[in-house]
């Protein structure tokens, strides 16, 4: 029997051993974990942003349907908004008829400028948005790139 230095705790000599040998173990797994990080994954890759639709632009009295305003994830100031002008948005929805053996229909329209200091940016949809989606998550495509 040996004595912890922390603790006053007697632990059997054999704790050592085992202790080890987990420690080994943890290595041969972290050893194993990097050759699957080599692997190729055949995981989908989303390749748009995640978006959110606020509401119509608007001011105290009037309400202009034609603008609609979008929070962009992980945008937070307006020097960030610059890259996603010009990016095309999709609000994508399901309705009740199948149409094209599809119930999911989508509404594209077109990020404008930015709207304030923090991150909102404005877009312009072929059809006005509904008021149902205000709340609802939008698809803010990383196409047309103007890198």
């Amino acid at each position: 029997l040996k004595r912890c230095a922390l603790q006053k705790v007697t632990v059997p000599k054999f704790w050592d051993a085992i202790q080890n040998s987990f420690a080994m173990a943890g290595e041969k797994q972290l050893a194993g974990t990097a050759k699957k990080a080599v692997k190729k994954t055949k995981q989908p890759v989303r390749l748009y942003a995640k978006g959110l639709i606020l509401g119509y632009k608007r001011s105290k009295s009037n309400c202009y349907a034609n603008c609609t305003l979008l929070k962009i994830d992980g945008v937070r100031t307006k020097e960030d908004t610059q890259f996603y002008l010009g990016k095309r948005v999709a609000y994508v929805y399901k309705a009740k008829k199948e149409v094209k053996n599809s119930k999911f229909r989508v509404m594209w329209g077109k990020v404008r400028r930015a709207h304030g200091q923090s991150g909102v940016v404005r877009a312009k949809f072929a059809k006005n948005i509904p008021p149902k989606a205000f709340g609802a998550p939008c698809r803010v495509m990383l196409y047309p790139s103007s890198i």
